[in-house]
Order: structure tokens, then sequence, then C-alpha cells
């Protein structure tokens, strides 16, 4: 077992050669990519600001009811 994974490593490290450094580039592409991930992130922060202050309206205007629990015991 040992035999067919050295050979086999030994076969991929043939077959798989390394670009030169001048050959590596990101592109225009991953920069696009890049930038609509940002455009999101900014409307995800955005949309949960807005959330965040409608929830705290909310709050209170007592639409969530009391923090505290009411007790099943009779008060005397």
């Amino acid at each position: 077992m040992n035999t067919l994974v050295i050979a086999l490593t030994g076969f991929v490290a043939l077959a798989d050669k390394t670009p030169a450094d001048a050959d590596i580039k990101a592109g225009w592409g991953a920069f696009a990519i890049f930038i609509g991930m940002a455009i999101a992130v900014g409307l995800l922060g955005w949309s949960l600001i807005r959330h965040l202050r409608t929830a705290k309206l909310n709050a209170e205007a007592g639409a969530f009811g009391t923090d505290e629990p009411e007790s099943s015991a009779p008060q005397s």
C-alpha cells in the first residue's frame, strides 16, 4: 500500500508543474468579485441596522411584552 502511495505521489508531482511567478495574476474578474462581496457586506450591515432600529422601537412600544415572567401563585 505504501508503495502505491509513493508511486502516485511521484506521478502527481510529474504531472502537476508549478507555474512561473509571471504567469500568476488575479485579474479583473477576481477584483469584481471582491468589490461585489464588499457591496454585499455593506448592504447586509445597512439592513441589520434598520432591523435593529425597528426592533428597538417595537420594544419601547411594548410589542414584545414585559421582561419579568408572570408568577402563577396568587398574591395575598
